[in-house]
Formats: structure tokens, C-alpha cells, sequence
């Protein structure tokens, strides 16, 4: 078999290979629209990739005054009546504004594991109770606010007892709340 013989075969295995990729392909995208999937739009949320978005999070707003921006789901937006589970209840945030339910300056939030992260936005927090609801008891966390004058704090959580921010520490300037966290 000469040179010219030999880069003619290798051409169509490559055509052949190429061929049945493809078909494969189609194959694949026909059995999941089939399925009933949809492939990802513009129209449709454009991405497979999660980003973390906070879901609900525009009707918290408009409901609470609440900005909850983004989070791996395992610190989630509660209602502060929600009864506690054994010994752990909701981490409640104490603010000067008119927020939440009611416009009572309170909201919660509970935490459905070990670890998670909350990015949000509170203004005028002055207070955080964790939720342990007996001694030794609740989540260990943290908190990150800024002054509005761009200072960032980020202090420890009492699992079952309550931090103070800003004003409540004796300090002159509200603090905004921008991240809650949870951690062994």
C-alpha cells in the first residue's frame, strides 16, 4: 500500500469516527428532549451551573425587607414562630429597622446542617441570638457586618446566647449585616 493509499484509509476512519461522534451526539440530545428535559437557554435560565442564588429571595424582599443574596442552602429563611427541634431553634437577628414580620425588627433563620453560608444584607443589626435553646447546645457560627463607613467585623456567634453589633455593643454606627455562617 503506497503513501497516498494509506492517508486516503486513515481520512475515512476519521470521517467514520467523526460521523459516529456525532451521531451519538444527536442520539443523546434527541433521548433527552425526548425525556423531557430542556437544554439550557436564554429563556430558561441559560445555565446548568449552579450560582448559588438565593431562591424566593425577591419576594423576601418585598414581603420582609429583607435581602438575602446567596448561599449553599443550608441556612434558610424561617418563620420566627417555628417551633424548636429538640434542643436547637432559629438564629434570630435583632435590628433598629422596621423589617420582618410585622416590622417588628426581627428575622430568623435556621440552619439544616453542620456547616453553611448566608450572604444577605440587614441593615442596623445590633444583635444575634444563636439557637441553641439550652446550655452547650446550638450551632457555632459566625457573622460578618460593615459599618457605613466600610468597616468589616467578623465576630463568633454564641451558640446559645446572644452577640452584640454596632449599636448594641455601645458602638455609634449601625452595622449591615452581609454574611452568616455555620461551622463545626
Amino acid at each position: 500500500m503506497g503513501m497516498c493509499d494509506r492517508m486516503n484509509v486513515l481520512s475515512k476512519v476519521v470521517m467514520v469516527g467523526a460521523v459516529g461522534i456525532t451521531l451519538a451526539a444527536a442520539a443523546f440530545t434527541g433521548v433527552a428532549l425526548a425525556a423531557g428535559e430542556d437544554e439550557p437557554t436564554g429563556s430558561n435560565g441559560g445555565s446548568i451551573v449552579e450560582d448559588y442564588t438565593y431562591p424566593g429571595a425577591a419576594g423576601i424582599l418585598a414581603s420582609y425587607k429583607v435581602e438575602l443574596i446567596a448561599g449553599d442552602g443550608h441556612i434558610v429563611w424561617a418563620d420566627c414562630s417555628t417551633p424548636p427541634t429538640g434542643d436547637i431553634g432559629l438564629i434570630k437577628v435583632y435590628t433598629t429597622e422596621l423589617i420582618g414580620q410585622n416590622d417588628e425588627g426581627l428575622i430568623c433563620f435556621r440552619a439544616l446542617g453542620p456547616v453553611g453560608r448566608l450572604d444577605l444584607k440587614v441593615p442596623a443589626v445590633f444583635e444575634i441570638r444563636g439557637d441553641g435553646i439550652t446550655r452547650g447546645t446550638g450551632h457555632n457560627g459566625t457573622a460578618t457586618v460593615t459599618t457605613e463607613a466600610g468597616v468589616k467585623t467578623t465576630k463568633g456567634l454564641d451558640p446559645d446566647g446572644s452577640t452584640q453589633f454596632g449599636i448594641g455593643e455601645g458602638g455609634e454606627e449601625p452595622t449591615t449585616l452581609l454574611q452568616l455562617t455555620v461551622a463545626p
